[in-house]
């Protein structure tokens, strides 16, 4: 499963979604998350009112099943979910590799709904059909 963490310094979830510098981006598992990648934005982040901005970011997230982030605003959000993305808001900077490490536990063990379906989201589709 792919996770996606908003973030200004690579190292911790400390970024509104819309104004992040970079989105980090990890494949994780109950035996443990490797970094796949970085994607980098620059611009003028922090023009509220400009839709244009996210367009990118949502696409960089497109194939993860969870985005962190430190605030996310109304557009954003709705646009995250419209695409099968879970965003989860930290309440104040918390460290990626942190993150990652609880995740892993709650995989070890039932997870609750909402990341079973975040799961599912990884596993491909098979269809059923009957004679």
């Amino acid at each position: 499963m792919k996770i996606a963490f908003a973030t200004q310094d690579l190292k911790r979830v400390d970024a509104h979604f819309g104004w992040a510098k970079n989105i980090a981006i990890y494949e994780i598992g109950p035996e443990g998350h490797r970094f796949l990648e970085a994607i980098e934005f620059d611009g003028d982040l922090k023009e509220d009112g400009n839709e244009d901005k996210l367009a990118p970011k949502i696409d960089a997230i497109k194939d993860c099943a969870i985005l962190y982030v430190a605030a996310i605003g109304g557009s954003g959000a709705a646009r995250v979910v419209a695409n099968n993305i879970h965003p989860m808001k930290v309440n104040q900077p918390e460290e990626i590799s942190d993150l990652l490490v609880k995740l892993e536990d709650v995989l070890k063990g039932a997870p609750p709904p909402w990341l079973r379906k975040a799961l599912a989201k990884d596993k491909p589709k098979t269809l059923d059909f009957e004679d």
